[in-house]
């Protein structure tokens, strides 16, 4: 047999993980890597918080799973807890980012049909958008790489440039039921929206009776210093998908709506047999407890900004190699004026440090939303080494 039993669709690293250690992560060798990429914006307590470990022991130990068939306390709590930090009025939980975009889409397109409007189906994205790996979500993504192999994709979407809201605007016709867009995009370099163009997109739909989602699986749960990033824009959508942090490791995701967008959501039009399980519920609900602080926000905020100002003066060094710093909060993406990839390997393989590459060739810097002063000096120190002994 020549194929692993690990079926083969990612290119895996040395690095094998056994143990984490707050912002470290510890290999099956021994080597200790200070983790500035979180499992991808997951881990924003870092690996051994003990408010979340505790709570996910004690719903363990008490009950795992059960049907969506029956009452969920638990659900109830967390459905709350979202509610009362956001602009939604209702919640639908699911295993991941990729379910709640696609939950997202499905409400949108439900809303539409409840008004009596079943023409209005099609999903206006943005180019460089990364929002899943099913075939709606790649689908809903313009981007070839993703494509490559699935065809035929999802009819429905229309694509038109980032941070173009005249582009947007045209795209606009009698079959559209609504905007899908990042506020900052993550997979695609750490892009972060114009204020303008949301307010924009959000003033279309309106005159337009459209629904505008946020897709902030990335982005969101205080990733960059508000709960939500849109709060930061001043808008407020009508569908938003969330994931990664909300369950802090535990795999989790939901989709968030008003009450308006989820007229069309009634009984029978959607579920999942995991989605809201309790041991999820409670691993989310320790997340809501430890980042809806305002001094854990204001944190995140401080840290972000000592972070980025380190990493603003640090670029002035090295003009070879890097051009910008973007994002916003501890979503931080450098610029490299050559192939960021082979650099974040190199970072990982000779200086123990775990970022992760994104398009335009952009370093993602995801640190845990917990890290102090000394993490950021020590990935400030395996950077600069780094950087000094690069060889493009």
């Amino acid at each position: 047999m020549s194929i692993t039993p690990l079926m083969p669709v990612y290119p895996r690293c040395d690095v094998r993980p056994v143990r984490g250690d707050n912002c470290h992560l510890v290999s099956e060798d021994g080597r200790r890597f200070l983790d500035f990429a979180s499992g991808i914006a997951v881990n924003l307590l870092g690996h051994s918080h003990p408010g979340l470990i505790g709570a996910i022991q004690k719903q363990a130990d008490t009950l795992m799973h059960v049907s969506n068939l029956y009452g969920s306390p638990q659900g109830e709590r967390l459905a709350k807890q979202l509610v009362d930090a956001t602009f939604a009025d209702t919640v639908f939980f699911t295993n991941s980012g990729a379910e709640a975009v696609e939950t997202a889409m499905k409400t949108a397109r439900a809303y539409h049909q409840s008004e009596g409007s079943a023409e209005k189906f099609e999903i206006v994205t943005f180019n460089m958008a990364f929002h899943g790996r099913t075939m709606a979500t790649i689908s809903a993504s313009n981007q070839e790489k993703m494509h490559n192999g699935f065809h035929p994709l999802l009819p429905g979407f229309r694509y038109v440039e980032f941070n173009d809201l005249d582009a947007a605007r045209a795209a606009v016709g009698p079959h559209t039921a609504g905007f899908l867009v990042e506020p900052v995009q993550g997979e695609g370099g750490i892009r972060v929206a114009d204020q303008a163009f949301l307010k924009g997109l959000r003033d279309i739909a309106d005159e337009n009776d459209l629904m505008l989602i946020l897709d902030e699986v990335q982005c969101g749960v205080a990733r960059t210093g508000s709960m939500y990033a849109y709060e930061q824009f001043g808008i407020e959508p009508d569908i938003l998908a969330t994931a990664k942090g909300i369950g802090g490791g535990f795999p989790l995701g939901a989709c968030l709506a008003t009450e308006k967008a989820a007229r069309g959501m009634v009984f029978g039009t959607h579920g999942s047999t995991y989605g809201g399980n309790p041991l999820a519920m409670a691993a989310g609900s320790a997340v809501m407890d430890a980042v809806t602080d305002d001094a854990f926000l204001g944190h995140v905020r401080e840290m972000g900004q000592k972070l980025r100002g380190r990493l603003e003066q640090f670029i002035g060094n090295y003009p070879e190699l890097f051009c910008e710093v973007r994002g916003l909060g501890l979503m931080l993406g450098v610029r490299m004026t050559v192939e960021s990839r082979p650099f974040v390997a190199h970072l990982r393989d000779n200086h123990g440090l775990l970022t992760v590459a994104a398009g335009e060739n952009v370093v993602r810097i995801l640190p845990p939303l917990v890290i102090e002063d000394a993490h950021i000096n020590e990935f400030m120190d395996k950077l600069s080494a780094g950087a000094s002994d690069y060889k493009p």
